[in-house]
């Protein structure tokens, strides 16, 4: 389905409706459902194309959903394009419906034409034997301003690999990820982030709470061309280890070719600071409430990038839940945990 937002249709399936009820959204927000790939249960992909000098004055909220009527290993492309100065706010959700080892492998393409503005926040929300893959490819032409926050609350095995090209000068590039796991759930985050031409500034903050035998990967490398002076480009990736199985590992990387760039990286694994809970609990706070403050600050720094207030909030009390358990799996949710 290609066409402007105005061209769309923006109604769950029927069938939707009865099971499904998504939690997210706020006044303001138009909600759009991807079928096991399909726009609105149609089977055709969704190309959506935000005219020059255009601004969204409502989040759009994407919503797309496995579910038993596709159970098969299915493959499918997306595509986000902002004209020139033009400028919007989408959410995009991944959910699945039943515990059937759902393979999905996804490409979402964004394009950002000079001067356009464009926030993405990717929540991911999926069960324990859910295999979901996204390749994203990402060209931003000058002065345009990208920022996507990703929130892995769950899921079997999700992979994110991130290609970004600063295209033209004083384009700018935030990217933001949290990821939650325990049990035997894995996550990579796969950035590759490419300045091409001189001025352009790139920023990455990624953290994840890891718990049992989960494990998580962090791949990024920032590449700087030989002309691509007058660079800033910084990375940091954090992990905070709540069991003495968890793995971790961050692989940041440089690759510079210019002389006149200002450029950072670093990356931690940590555990809970035994003296901060030594401090809460001298002032009364149980061992168990002393922990999840920590894991919420923890979090903070990620979940402040989320520009959207009331989204921001909403997605903190999900963060909330999941590190108190209070749902650790999609079937035990009612499917509206979100």
């Amino acid at each position: 389905m290609t066409g402007s937002l105005n061209n769309l249709i923006y109604a769950p399936v029927t069938e939707l409706q009865k099971e499904f009820r998504c939690r997210v959204p706020m006044n303001g927000t138009r909600q759009l459902f991807l079928v096991d790939g399909g726009v609105q249960g149609t089977g055709r992909e969704l190309n959506i194309s935000i005219a020059g000098s255009e601004a969204m004055e409502e989040l759009l909220q994407v919503v797309a959903v496995r579910t038993d009527d596709s159970a098969q290993e299915i493959e499918f492309a997306d595509s986000f394009n902002f004209g020139k100065g033009s400028s919007g706010k989408i959410l995009l959700c991944s959910h699945t419906f039943s515990h059937r080892a759902f393979r999905t492998h996804e490409k979402i393409s964004i394009s950002l034409e000079e001067g356009a503005c464009a926030d993405f926040t990717i929540m991911q929300n999926e069960h324990n034997a859910a295999n979901h893959d996204t390749a994203y490819d990402i060209r931003i032409a000058a002065g345009g301003k990208l920022k996507m926050t990703f929130v892995t609350l769950h899921g079997g095995v999700i992979s994110n690999k991130v290609d970004v090209s600063l295209s033209g000068t004083r384009a700018e590039c935030e990217l933001n990820g949290l990821y939650l796991m325990d049990g035997m759930q894995k996550v990579e985050n796969r950035i590759c982030l490419n300045h091409l031409v001189p001025e352009c500034t790139s920023r990455q903050l990624f953290k994840g709470i890891l718990d049992e035998k989960s494990s998580a990967l962090f791949d990024g490398l920032i590449k700087v061309v030989p002309d691509a002076q007058k660079t800033e480009a910084y990375q940091a990736n954090h992990h905070l280890l709540l069991s003495n199985d968890a793995r971790a590992v961050s692989q940041p990387q440089l690759e510079i070719y210019a002389d006149d760039v200002k450029s950072s990286h670093g990356a931690t694994n940590g555990r809970l600071d035994e003296e901060q809970l030594f401090y809460l609990r001298s002032r009364g706070i149980a061992l168990k409430e002393a922990r999840l403050l920590q894991q919420m600050a923890f979090a903070d720094e990620v979940l402040s990038g989320i520009s959207n207030e009331t989204l921001r909030r909403r997605m903190a009390e999900l963060i909330g839940q999941r590190l108190r358990g209070e749902f650790s799996d999609c079937r035990n949710c009612s499917k509206n945990c979100c």
